[in-house]
């Protein structure tokens, strides 16, 4: 019988189709073996409100990337010789358990794509463990239709990305050309499992001068998922500093802004949440501290830096 690591013999868990082995310690693109690697543990309270409820977001950040956005602001678990510690699926259980006893209202796993088995036997041991709070799968939306197929049966929340519908921005930014077809079959694929427009948030971030794709991305929501999935609106890209200078170098602009609350008007999309403008760089996580965000964002209970 095929285990869940097995799938790392010869890794086709995400579109990279690497095909290495990372049993026997090989990486591809993502970074990462068969270890499963946890950055850091909190609770969050910055996610879309009914995920946060009254005790916050159980979020566990995995270390590694299969997509690698230039301006990722998690780049430090999520790039290159990311942070991390190896977890075991009772380690990943216990802090599921600790994230429940300080209240968290779910376990939020942020970027595990390329870790799918890894988190699978994680999910398994906390359920056998007595953790019953929700599952969310919070990604990029580059999933495979096979890894969400293994998700299936412990994810009870998706809230995929949907950054572009853009092949030459995809291909820039995330060095992924098939981004927009593959992150559309994956956000179908997640609303047609749910059937719950609850259960499936879009995430969209809005890039300083490229509102343009931003409309794309708005007209395919309407067309294809509007009446099957909420839309999130995030206005929070800052420039990172000492990463990629070709991304954009400013915060969005409140001409962008008012034009895209525009455009929902235009397309009919009522349902889900849209961020106020943000701009400054007080809030970004840092990764290298024992609390990677602010106190009144977050409480730790694991931290690689422990």
């Amino acid at each position: 019988m095929k285990t869940m690591k097995n799938h790392y013999e010869s890794c086709y868990l995400c579109p990279r189709n690497c095909g290495v082995n990372r049993i026997a310690g090989e990486i591809g693109f993502c970074g990462e073996t068969a270890e499963l690697r946890v950055g850091a543990a909190l609770i969050h309270m910055g996610e879309e409100p009914p995920l946060v409820g009254f005790g916050g977001s159980g979020t566990i950040f995995v270390s590694g990337c299969n997509l690698g956005c230039s301006f990722c602001q998690n780049y430090q678990v999520s790039h290159g010789k990311s942070l991390g510690k190896p977890v075991s699926p009772r380690e990943f259980a216990d802090i599921c358990a600790a994230l429940r006893d300080k209240g968290a209202e779910n376990i939020n796993i942020v970027t595990g794509s390329h870790a799918v088995p890894g988190l699978v036997d994680g999910f398994i041991a906390a359920r056998n463990a007595g953790v019953q709070i929700p599952i969310l799968w919070n990604s990029s939306g580059y999933d495979s239709k096979e890894a969400l197929d293994l998700l299936k049966e412990h994810v009870d929340i998706y809230l995929p990305d949907l950054k572009t519908l853009d092949s030459e921005i995809a291909d820039r930014y995330f060095g992924a050309p098939d981004y927009p077809e593959t992150a559309k079959a994956a956000i179908l694929k997640m609303a047609e499992m749910k059937k719950d427009k609850t259960k499936v948030i879009v995430r969209h971030l809005i890039l300083p001068g490229y509102i343009d794709s931003t409309y794309s991305v708005l007209r395919w929501f309407a067309d294809n998922v509007k009446n099957n999935a909420l839309l999130s609106i995030m206005t929070q890209y800052t420039p990172i500093p000492n990463r990629d200078r070709q991304m954009p170098q400013r915060y969005l602009s409140e001409e962008e802004y008012e034009t895209v609350i525009h455009w929902l008007k235009e397309f009919g999309i009522e349902d889900g949440f849209c961020q106020e403008l943000v701009t400054g760089s007080d809030w970004l996580p840092d990764f290298k501290r024992f609390n990677p965000f602010s106190s009144e964002l977050s409480v730790p209970v694991f931290t690689s830096q422990t």
